[in-house]
This record gives C-alpha cells, structure tokens and sequence, in this order.
C-alpha cells in the first residue's frame, strides 16, 4: 500500500535543530524573510527560500566573523545547497 507523500519539515524548525545541536547557542533567533523577496530571483514559490539568523554561542569566542560564519555554514550546507536561497547572518560571543 502506499503511504501518501507528507510534507517536508518547515525550513526554520530544521535550521534550529542543525544550529542548536552544532553550536549549542545563549540565544538564537531564525527570521523567514523570503516574503520580501517574492518575484526576486532565487524565489521558489515556497516562501522557504531567504532567511535572517542571529546567533550568540560560546563556539564564536576568539573567532573571526568568517570562521563563525564558516561554523553556520556548515551546520546548515545540505539545506544551503538544496533548499534556502539566502541566509544573512549575525553571529556573537556572549558578551560582545
């Protein structure tokens, strides 16, 4: 019997399971963007495709913003690679 197709996890859930498990963040806030840029390019029809992160982890300490930024990045490469067009980033030490 077949199963019928269900629908894939909301973008924003998997990002914040990715980011939690990889960077254990003090804070971390996930921003659906892609409204605003509906009929751009890189929109998909899906309103998944652009996204806005802010992210304070103690894995940032004594990194420069490439290095944290290479850390998001690779937490989130198959759904950057597949799934998510855009992905602006904010990432913090605690207490900076």
């Amino acid at each position: 019997m077949n199963q019928p197709a269900t629908a894939p996890r909301p973008i924003v859930d998997e990002m914040r399971e990715r980011l939690d498990a990889a960077l254990v963040p003090t804070n971390l806030h996930i921003s659906n963007d892609s409204a605003q840029h509906a009929g751009h390019m890189g929109d998909d029809g899906t309103g998944e495709s652009h996204f806005s992160v802010t992210v304070e982890s103690a894995a940032f300490t004594g990194l420069n913003r490439v290095a944290r930024q290479r850390l998001i990045n690779t937490a989130l490469a198959d759904l950057l690679a597949t799934r998510i067009h855009a992905l602006a980033i904010r990432a913090t030490a605690p207490g900076e």
